[in-house]
């Protein structure tokens, strides 16, 4: 069974820079591993992952390419960078995970999540 921690949310001001964390333990072969965020009061959405096989990174349109995602060889650490953010990327964002498919957008495709990290962007 895999267990998914992330690690890195902090408070940063409009327009900086932060690395999220998603540190996975288990059996991770043929895992597909993903962000989603969740802003107060909204529901939760999908901000990108990769799959399994290396397929991707893939990302929510709305980013305009400012995030990235990247996975170690192992498969064990996913990161998020995220540039430039903005107030309202105020979010928890959590790590979920899926034994092989895609990083797809649906939050009911993953069967792993992790607790979240909470990123606060002050203006």
């Amino acid at each position: 069974q895999v267990q998914l921690a992330e690690s890195g949310g902090g408070s940063v001001q409009a327009g900086d820079s932060l690395t999220l964390s998603c540190a996975a333990t288990g059996s991770t072969v043929r895992y597909t591993m993903a962000w989603f965020r969740q802003a107060p009061g909204k529901e939760r959405i999908f901000v990108g992952g990769i799959s399994w096989d290396g397929n991707g990174p893939n990302y929510a349109d709305s980013l305009s390419g400012r995030f990235e995602i990247s996975r170690d060889n192992n498969r064990e650490t996913l990161v998020l960078q995220m540039n430039n953010l903005n107030h309202e990327e105020k979010a928890v964002y959590c790590c979920a995970g899926r034994s092989g498919g895609t990083a797809t957008p649906q939050t009911y495709d993953y069967s792993c999540w992790g607790e979240g990290t909470q990123v606060v962007v002050t203006s």
